[in-house]
């Protein structure tokens, strides 16, 4: 019997192989870590391999902790306007193995609103 930390694992992996198939097409990944902290999301160009732009609510001047739907929100914000300042629209979302509720759903509805379309 697998380990919840290994079905993570392979989730992580179906998602991102299903991933790679679209991102042929030049468009980043935004994705997304999420710790018993903080949540992490950058946006990816998996052909160049650089990271383009990032955001999390470990930085400096990040007004929440961490840990609740509020800052994944404010998260999901300040990445999408970094993205827009660096003229990126159309994204893929990378959710990692995790499952798409809570905190990684409110990042995600926190960047669409701030114009990032996936």
């Amino acid at each position: 019997m697998l380990s919840s930390r290994e079905k993570m694992k392979r989730r992580a992996l179906r998602n991102r192989s299903k991933l790679r198939k679209k991102v042929s097409n030049g468009r980043p990944r935004l994705s997304v870590f999420r710790s018993s902290k903080h949540i992490y999301a950058q946006l990816i160009d998996d052909q160049q391999g650089v990271t383009l732009a990032a955001a999390s609510s470990a930085e400096e001047g990040s007004k929440e902790s961490g840990a609740n739907v509020d800052a994944a929100a404010s998260v999901g914000k300040r990445l999408a306007e970094r993205a827009n300042k660096a003229g990126i629209k159309d994204v893929v979302f990378d959710r990692g193995g995790f499952i798409f509720h809570g905190r990684i759903k409110a990042l995600a509805e926190a960047a669409r609103e701030g114009g990032l379309n996936f």
